[in-house]
Order: C-alpha cells, then sequence, then structure tokens
C-alpha cells in the first residue's frame, strides 16, 4: 500500500510545498509547530484542500488539481489518528465503532465490534464514554475506531503530545504494538525526535514548509546536512561558519579553526558538533584539540551538563555526561580541568541553510 503527494499550499507564514513516496514502511514527519506536518496529513485526508498538486493513495488519484479531483475523506481511505483522539464524549466505545461501521449489517457489525473490542482489550470498557476512560484506553478506542474501517494509509499525528510522561512510554509501546500488523504506510508526525527514531527507519525533516532533510533515520541523524535538521535531531552546537580550506573551516562564535574529515563543500554556512561526541583528547592526539574554560555547570537528575568557550570565543558550546558517575565523568573532569579537549574532525557537522 502506497502513498505519493506532491502538493502546494499557502499557509499562515509559509507555503507547504512537499513532495514525496512511501510504500509499506513507517514514515516519520519531523518538524517544529507551524512547520506543515498535521496540514500534510489534513491535506492526505481530505480535511483540507491544497492549492494545487497531486494525492495517490494505493493507486488511486484522491486529489488532482489539475484534474479536477477531490475525493471527500470518507472516500479517501486515509486512517487519521488525531492528537486528542476525536472521540465523541457523549458516546461509548462500542456505540463509536458501531457507528463508523453504518453501512454493515447488524450481525456484521457485532461480529467485528466484538472482535476489534478483543483485539484491542477494550472489552471491559467497551460500554465507557471517554471521560471515564485513561489515556492508554482512549488512544486504544481512537485507534480501533481507525483501524475498524480497513484504512489504505494510516497516519498518527502526535499521538502521544497528550500523555504526561509517566504514560508516554508504555502508550507508545502499546501503540507501536498495536499498528505494527497494519500492512499498509503509516505516517508518524511528530516534533520528538526520541519518538520518531523509535518509530520510524524512513525520516522527512520539514522546516517552514519544506523538505529540509529526507532519507534514512540513521544517515540523517549522523549526517543532517542542513541546519534545520541539525537542530531537529538534537545538535545544540550550531553556528555559521566558513570554508578556509579544502578540509577546513572557521567558525568566529566559538572563536575556532577546525580541520574537517571530508572535503567542506562552497556553499556549507555553518559547523555543527553534538554535546557527546565533544571529549578528552587522546594520548598525543593535537587535531582540533584546543583550550577551553568552563563557564557552568549544571546537574540533572540523569547526567550533567557542562558549557564551556575557547578564548575570545563570544558563543558557549555545549557538553555533556549522560552517565553520572562512570569512568568518563572523571576522565572528563580532568580534561576540564587541563583546559583541553578534542571536537574530533569525524564528528563535525557541514550544515546548509
Amino acid at each position: 500500500m502506497s502513498l505519493e503527494i506532491d502538493i502546494r499550499k499557502k499557509l499562515s507564514g509559509c507555503t507547504l510545498e512537499i513532495s514525496f513516496n512511501a510504500a509499506g514502511e513507517w514514515l516519520g514527519l519531523l518538524g517544529a509547530s507551524g512547520s506543515g506536518k498535521s496540514m500534510t496529513l489534513r491535506c492526505i485526508a481530505g480535511i483540507s484542500t491544497p492549492d494545487e498538486g497531486r494525492i495517490t493513495i494505493n493507486g488511486r488519484t484522491v486529489y488532482d488539481s489539475a484534474g479536477g479531483i477531490n475525493l471527500p475523506p470518507q472516500k479517501r481511505k486515509a486512517g487519521y489518528l488525531f492528537q486528542n483522539y476525536a472521540l465523541f464524549p457523549h458516546l461509548t466505545i462500542r456505540q463509536s465503532l458501531a457507528l463508523v461501521l453504518r453501512n454493515k449489517s447488524a450481525p456484521e457489525k457485532k461480529q467485528i465490534i466484538g472482535r476489534t473490542l478483543a483485539r484491542f482489550g477494550l472489552e471491559e470498557a467497551a460500554d465507557q464514554k471517554p471521560p471515564r476512560l485513561s489515556g492508554g484506553q482512549q488512544q486504544r478506542a481512537a485507534l480501533a475506531r481507525m483501524l475498524i474501517t480497513e484504512p489504505a494509509i494510516v497516519m498518527l499525528d502526535e499521538p502521544f503530545s497528550a500523555l504526561d510522561s509517566f504514560l508516554r512510554d508504555t502508550v507508545e509501546k502499546e501503540l507501536t504494538e498495536t499498528v505494527s500488523g497494519f500492512p499498509g504506510t503509516v505516517l508518524f508526525v511528530s516534533h520528538n525526535r526520541d519518538e520518531v527514531y523509535r518509530a520510524c527507519r524512513r525520516m522527512v525533516i520539514l522546516d517552514r514548509g519544506i523538505i529540509s532533510r529526507m532519507g534514512e533515520r540513521d544517515e540523517i541523524f549522523q549526517n543532517p546536512l542542513t541546519v534545520a535538521a541539525g537542530r531537529l535531531t538534537g545538535c545544540k552546537n550550531i553556528a555559521p561558519a566558513h570554508k578556509t580550506g579544502e578540509k577546513s573551516l572557521f567558525v568566529p562564535q566559538w572563536n575556532l579553526t577546525l580541520n574537517t574529515a571530508r572535503p567542506v563543500p562552497d556553499d556549507i554556512r555553518h559547523a555543527g558538533i553534538r554535546a557527546r561526541h565533544i571529549r578528552p583528547p587522546l594520548e598525543g592526539e593535537t587535531e582540533n584539540v584546543f583550550v577551553f574554560s568552563l563557564s557552568e555547570a549544571e546537574t540533572r537528575p540523569f547526567s550533567l551538563s557542562r558549557y564551556i568557550s575557547a578564548a575570545g570565543g563570544s558563543a558557549l558550546l555545549w557538553i555533556i555526561d549522560e552517565a553520572p558517575g562512570a569512568p568518563f565523568r572523571q576522565t572528563l573532569d580532568e580534561a576540564i580541568k587541563e583546559q583541553r579537549l578534542c571536537l574530533p574532525a569525524e564528528r563535525l557537522l557541514l550544515l546548509k541553510e
């Protein structure tokens, strides 16, 4: 089961211009608020209409501005799990399931609903209304209502945003296990890079309505290529830079000239390095080893963050130890005391706008 989308739509503050294909996979859409993630799903579902373009679901065109095609939502077979689940507050789970099966006969409804309630572990809660359900039960009820219609694709819009941190991990595990049996394409929208990383092998990164990066998950995290992709994948040390040689660049805010492991393209405008990749130098190592001063430290329950700066630098670099008490902590402490740290050439991110 496949999806092809190539659309444009004017939004408040930007224009959504998005084009990608997906087939029988979990595809993550990662982006900040207002980047166009949810609007993309709404256009696929038929809730919103693009200004122009084409959308095909499972080989069937559901929208084509040139051909005058714009099928209504109920004819697109696109399952959509909303952020707030959109359950009817006055209906029980059983009644909600019956409502979406209105074209089935009474015996068929009873059989399908019974099978669905059992599949989602909702038998005991079947006659409860949403206000009486837990967060996990509400999500399973919304999933049941969506999947009972046998959609061609499934779209999950920030499915954990309404949950507190205590529930999130449990519900995330339940959702991925439940939807894992779906044979078609699943679009997973989130602003949380960890959620997308766990759920999806491929990603589309959206920035102000356009695709900033698209490809395999691990490749994007290792080499984000753009500033937006770098930030959205968790790199906090990003600063303007300019090329100074085939394999070197200067970062004014850090006051550092850095050697790189690969040639620096002419269009590179920023450099970045993830906090966990800044480390003490190895014995005899001199490349990209600099004298830093410790500006501040921040202790967290399971990590210790430090902010360092080089002489003449106007911006701080963030380094973090995510394993308190580990040998690395002592080594890092000693390195900071000696004021020498390394920004490994192979870990530097070369980023375009």
